[in-house]
């Protein structure tokens, strides 16, 4: 291991000296630096991992690489911490070509889920060890610091054996800090946390990010651990961007069913559009006229995909009337129900267009409707969204995906392309 916060020390390491066309880590020493990924594009014998993949991540923000395993993101990760190098394209740190710089002259610094922590060194050694090896000043002084950061300094003599999974997690995060790399590297670190943990833990790295100011990159197939860190989440998908934007953007707004599917869950429907106005479109799914805003919509005729998220959408145990802004379909006849502790999902099978998800909060005890019940679904006419994708080239994704699912879809098309 290179240097003591993961791959890369942020300056010359044991490894070697820095050349004269290396990156040197003080230039960054007070903030960090953007991240240029130009025409990446990374081949295995078999098949490509990344394609054509340009990227800009600005200095000091937070930005999130999302998508199911085999998807490229960890690919990516590796490419920018040397550890792979790319078939062709350039890789730019603070404006600096860094393709061809060996992993310990680059200034960057990877956190893994697996902590690598020194068992035979302190909290306190652990966290000063890369800042020993680069003959920093005041190696001690600045652990110390680094360990108020994560709020372990009163557990600096303590051994790594002596603390718990969230404590290791958070000492690596502090030994890879304290070298003030340009870009922080985090390749699903909190994948071996439980629940609660690793949501404190969301909270606390977003914190840490704020006050070092350092640009945070981080790698993960969680949805929801990508949207509460991120400023930025760009949600990949077969070795290229499907869609990049703020978290809320790509939940409300997403451009494809890759996106509405992986993002969460979604209600997506296909028809044909027969009217357009100024402000909406309206589109005739198996004899239903669905509205959906204009500027929520990429395609605006033709055959179009548009959808609606679970937790939009109304159960309703009577025909609503007619009402201006709002979408109704129906009846359908609920055929499952599952409690999910906030909210229960409704599984509602609509005739000619299957079957329906809903997400209900758990306002009162016990279900608001029972297997069987007759319901008609509504929804308001803004909750909408319209999908760039061709129905022709992009089927509907099934109801029930989720990241498992796609993982395991993802696995079977590399083994299948593998063998041919």
């Amino acid at each position: 291991m290179a240097g003591a916060g993961g791959v890369g020390s942020g300056g010359s390491g044991s490894g070697g000296s820095a050349s004269a066309g290396s990156v040197s880590a003080s230039s960054f020493a007070d903030a960090g630096a953007d991240l240029q990924l130009v025409g990446i594009t990374k081949r295995f014998p078999g098949f490509t991992a990344i394609e054509d993949l340009d990227l800009t991540i600005p200095a000091g923000s937070f930005f999130a690489l999302l998508g199911p395993s085999g998807c490229g993101k960890t690919t990516t990760l590796r490419l920018v911490a040397g550890l792979e190098e790319p078939t062709s394209g350039e890789i730019l740190i603070g404006g600096k070509d860094v393709t061809a710089t060996k992993p310990y002259q680059r200034p960057v610094n990877t956190v893994f889920q697996s902590y690598a922590l020194f068992p035979q060194m302190s909290v306190l050694e652990n966290v000063a060890f890369g800042l020993r090896r680069r003959h920093i000043p005041d190696p001690v002084g600045k652990a110390h610091e680094a360990l108020r950061l994560v709020e372990l300094d009163h557990l600096a003599a303590r051994r790594p054996t002596q603390l718990s999974g969230g404590q290791q997690q958070r000492v690596a995060l502090a030994r890879a800090v304290v070298n003030r790399p340009a870009l922080l590297l985090l390749d699903e670190p909190l994948g071996a946390l439980d629940l609660k943990l690793r949501r404190q833990m969301q909270l606390e790295l977003k914190n840490i990010q704020t006050e070092v100011g350092l640009t945070f990159v981080h790698v993960t197939h969680d949805q929801e651990e990508a949207m509460t860190m991120a400023d930025t989440v760009a949600v990949m998908n077969k070795g290229r961007i499907e869609q990049m934007g703020a978290p809320e953007e790509l939940y409300e707004l997403p451009r494809t069913s890759f996106v509405a599917n992986f993002l969460g869950q979604s209600n997506l429907f296909t028809g044909e559009v027969t009217e357009t106005t100024a402000t909406t479109i309206a589109v005739d799914v198996a004899g239903n006229r669905i509205v959906v805003p204009t500027a929520r919509a990429a395609r605006h005729s033709g055959t179009v995909t548009i959808g609606v998220r679970p937790e939009k959408v109304i159960l309703q145990t009577a025909q609503p009337a007619p009402a201006a802004g709002q979408n109704v379909i129906g009846a359908g006849r609920v055929i499952d129900v599952s409690f999910s502790g906030v909210s229960t999902q409704y599984i509602v099978d609509v005739p000619r267009l299957g079957p329906v998800i809903v997400f209900a909060q758990n306002m009162v005890f016990g279900p608001v409707v029972d297997v069987g019940a007759e319901v008609w679904l509504s929804w308001t006419v803004d909750h909408g969204f319209g999908l760039a994708d061709d129905p022709a080239d992009a089927p509907r994704f099934a109801a029930d995906t989720d990241t498992v699912s796609i993982a395991l879809q993802r696995r079977a098309a590399l083994t299948a392309e593998l063998e041919d």
